[in-house]
């Protein structure tokens, strides 16, 4: 009954009467080609939500992984500088090099005299 209540009341008049029937027909073939419409959009727009949704989903895992990985790289970033402050301090006052800036020194007053 809804549809008839879209109908004008000149087309209320002729549909009781049975005149024009093919009226009503065609009034009613519209409202099914408008509702198949609005249906193939909601398809659409469904197919289109599923689809980002899973995209999404994979970019969240993603990144999961991502952010799994640059923990790890940050920890070895921090082991290698610890051990390059290691070697530095190590060779910095190492046997050999106090040796070496003794010698060191030695060459220069060699050369001032």
């Amino acid at each position: 009954m809804k549809v008839l209540n879209m109908l004008t009341s000149e087309d209320m008049k002729r549909i009781k009467s049975q005149t024009d029937l093919p009226l009503l027909i065609e009034h009613y073939k519209k409202e099914i080609w408008e509702w198949k419409q609005k249906e193939s959009r909601w398809i659409a727009d469904k197919n289109l939500l599923e689809g980002s949704k899973k995209t999404i989903e994979e970019l969240a895992n993603k990144l999961v992984e991502i952010s799994k990985e640059n923990e790890v790289l940050k920890e070895k970033v921090q082991s290698a500088e610890g051990e390059t402050s290691l070697v530095k301090a190590i060779g910095i006052n190492s046997p050999e090099m106090k040796a070496l800036r003794k010698e060191n020194e030695e060459l220069k007053k060699a050369l001032k005299k």
